[in-house]
């Protein structure tokens, strides 16, 4: 007998469900605002745009290699590699060499960095780590606008002043102490007569032209270095001094090594600074009291006047030569700060 509790008659039985079907056929898809039909042609044109920008700059370079080659051709054919190795510059017998050129861009270059570098890693310390806040910009601002003056203008100021100093009094100087027998006179780096104009100088006049760079860049890739490095030196007891060498300069060498590197690019290529104090001698000398000559200062000496086929062909190798230097000199040195400021910095040692 069934329970009279489940019986409700308002309620109805099982019904039979309506069979449903699927419909195949996909949503129509909405309509947008901006059809794309009206904004691809304005966009790829944009697209093929950036990219011939791009592409101008690896083809001017390529342009710019194949013309050094090119005109330089005939140099290479009558020379060899013997041209920079050898000494002669004769342009009336047409027999050319580069080795006193290249000698007085590295002697110079060196020279130069010899200077600059203890102090623009000086300032970028100081200005980073020791300088007072409202001195900080100021500060920098000052040294960064040395990167601004044109080199006609460096090369005047050391014409008028810098020469004379050293032929009057710093020159003179260090013949008389540093060039002493016992001291470094065995090496020849302080004989002869006080010029002033000649590797000692231009040597000077490129150290200042590259602080500005070297400190830059040396202040930026200090900045980054992490806080947590100071922290835990000082944290040993180490002294301000420890914790700069080591917790600071140490993480950074890399990138600051980068900035010395990019500064002797710049002092490979300077050109007016340099012939306007160097002297301008084809004579190789060990004295950086004698004149001499580099790369850039024969070129823009010479070139004007080079009558001859076989000169001008020298003389444009010798600035295929100093182009593909500075090159890799540049590229070198933006690898070893990309991997302190953005890529891999620094193994730390603390």
């Amino acid at each position: 007998m069934a329970n009279p509790a489940f019986h409700r008659p308002d309620m109805p039985g099982l019904q039979p469900v309506a069979e449903t079907k699927v419909n195949n056929t996909p949503a129509p898809r909405p309509e947008p605002l901006l059809r794309v039909s009206d904004w691809e042609l304005p966009d790829r044109l944009f697209k093929y745009a950036m990219v011939a920008c791009g592409m101008a700059v690896l083809g001017l370079l390529a342009l710019i290699i194949y013309e050094l080659v090119l005109r330089s051709s005939l140099s290479w054919h009558s020379f060899g590699f013997k041209f920079f190795a050898t000494s002669g510059w004769d342009p009336v017998n047409e027999q050319f060499g580069a080795f006193p050129f290249i000698y007085g861009t590295v002697v110079s270059s060196l020279l130069a960095l010899i200077i600059a570098v203890p102090l623009a890693v000086g300032v970028a310390v100081f200005t980073t780590e020791m300088c007072p806040p409202a001195l900080r910009g100021p500060l920098s601002f000052f040294v960064e606008l040395l990167a601004a003056i044109p080199s006609v203008i460096y090369g005047l100021w050391a014409f008028f002043v810098l020469i004379p100093l050293l032929s009057d009094h710093v020159e003179p100087f260090l013949a008389q102490t540093l060039g002493l027998p016992k001291v470094l006179g065995w090496t020849g780096l302080f004989t002869g007569p006080s010029l002033g104009a000649g590797m000692l100088a231009a040597g000077i006049i490129l150290a200042v032209m590259i602080i500005p760079i070297i400190s830059s860049i040396a202040r930026e890739v200090l900045m980054v270095v992490p806080q947590h490095q100071r922290e835990a030196v000082l944290a040993l007891g180490a002294t301000r001094w420890e914790m700069i060498r080591i917790g600071v300069l140490r993480n950074a060498r890399a990138g600051i090594v980068g900035g010395i590197i990019l500064g002797l690019g710049r002092a490979l290529g300077e050109t007016m600074a340099v012939t306007m104090v160097i002297g301008n001698s084809e004579n190789i000398s060990r004295s950086l009291f004698a004149p001499g000559y580099t790369m850039a200062s024969v070129l823009a000496n010479q070139f004007s006047e080079a009558t001859s086929n076989i000169h001008l062909s020298a003389l444009v190798e010798i600035g295929l030569a100093l182009f593909l230097v500075t090159i890799v000199v540049n590229t070198l040195a933006r690898l070893l700060v990309w991997t302190v400021t953005r890529g891999q910095p620094a193994s730390t040692h603390v």
